[in-house]
């Protein structure tokens, strides 16, 4: 089950959808019962995976959780205080459910096109590394396995235009492909652990 954002749903890509729905295809091989249950919504921040997709994973019975979410509450200038209340709340609700869970922290996005053309990378890629922060503490706190996208993308994004859409801002088909690629290890770890607790 995923919970996010526009990167969950695969905006910027025309087709393949997002990250969660390139991990399945890439998990198909060993795991050919493997079911998605994407709750991403474009343009969500934490507020509303809070308010509209817990609810509704409460109700469901997965055997994993990811959850990639900020870059909306970063760029909508919500505070970061704010966003830890909510991000807070959403991890203590989802781990009533009682499966291992992997959060994504936020990539690098001052490295996007579309963003260094309008702020100076200083000040976004500073707002991204205190999210990025509450991030790490919520891991560490419910322990969670934390997928730092931030570390990767600051080594992998620059100058590659191809990883981004046409709009500069959105991964594309590649991007996606290779953020699924760069989360799949941990994915892979956790859904043996669920296995194993299954057996």
């Amino acid at each position: 089950m995923a919970l996010g954002d526009s990167t969950a749903v695969g905006v910027g890509a025309r087709t393949g959808g997002g990250y969660p729905d390139r991990l399945v295809v890439k998990l198909r091989a060993a795991y050919p019962a493997l079911k998605l249950l994407n709750l991403g919504q474009s343009g969500a921040t934490s507020s509303d995976v809070l308010d509209s997709q817990v609810p509704r994973a409460l109700r469901t019975r997965p055997r994993l959780i990811t959850l990639g979410i900020g870059i909306n509450d970063v760029g909508l200038q919500i505070s970061d205080d704010a966003f830890a209340v909510n991000l807070e709340e959403i991890v203590v609700q989802l781990r009533k459910l009682g499966v291992p869970m992997a959060i994504a922290n936020i990539p690098d996005l001052a490295l996007a096109p579309a963003i260094a053309r309008l702020v100076p990378r200083s000040i976004y890629e500073r707002r991204i590394e205190l999210f990025n922060e509450h991030i790490t503490a919520s891991a560490a706190r419910h322990r969670l396995t934390l997928i730092d996208l931030f570390a990767w993308s600051r080594e992998n994004l620059s100058g590659r235009r191809e990883l981004f859409s046409p709009d500069g801002f959105h991964p594309s088909a590649l991007g996606y492909d290779v953020w699924a690629q760069r989360m799949l290890p941990q994915v892979i770890s956790l859904l043996r652990e669920t296995v194993a607790a299954s057996a």
